[in-house]
């Protein structure tokens, strides 16, 4: 981990973030129609996305908080979270479980250690910074 001045708040925060990630993989997706086959249709074509995006915002994160040398960890351990994710969306009766959904995953968490690798990465470092200018 990177030697940050707030280090609890930042796990305390990641913690948030992975629970919130997999409170929405939870969630029922029809509960926005009233059509349960319009939203069939719309998640169908919006899901892949939505795991890409997802997972490049954790990677990104977690990025922020490591060394550039455990970048490998990261993308381990968010697709590992990934799985986990199929796994309860097959245990739970009104979502199912997707190797497509796996695989934007990983396309999501590559994308995101790129962003970090050309840049981004230790942003929780120079937020920190700015915030003890202040």
């Amino acid at each position: 981990m990177l030697p940050l001045r707030h280090t609890r708040r930042w796990q305390a925060s990641s913690l948030l973030l992975l629970f919130l990630v997999l409170a929405a993989a939870l969630m029922p997706a029809a509960w926005y129609w009233d059509d349960r086959s319009q939203a069939i249709m719309w998640f169908k074509n919006f899901d892949k996305i939505l795991h890409v995006v997802s997972f490049l915002i954790l990677s990104v994160w977690f990025s922020g908080l490591y060394h550039k040398k455990s970048y490998w960890r990261i993308a381990l351990g968010l697709l590992a979270f990934g799985l986990v994710i199929e796994v309860c969306q097959r245990a739970i009766g009104y979502r199912t479980a997707d190797w497509a959904d796996v695989a934007a995953d990983g396309a999501g968490i590559v994308l995101g250690l790129i962003i970090a690798t050309a840049g981004l990465g230790g942003w929780c470092l120079r937020v920190e910074e700015m915030a003890n200018r202040r």
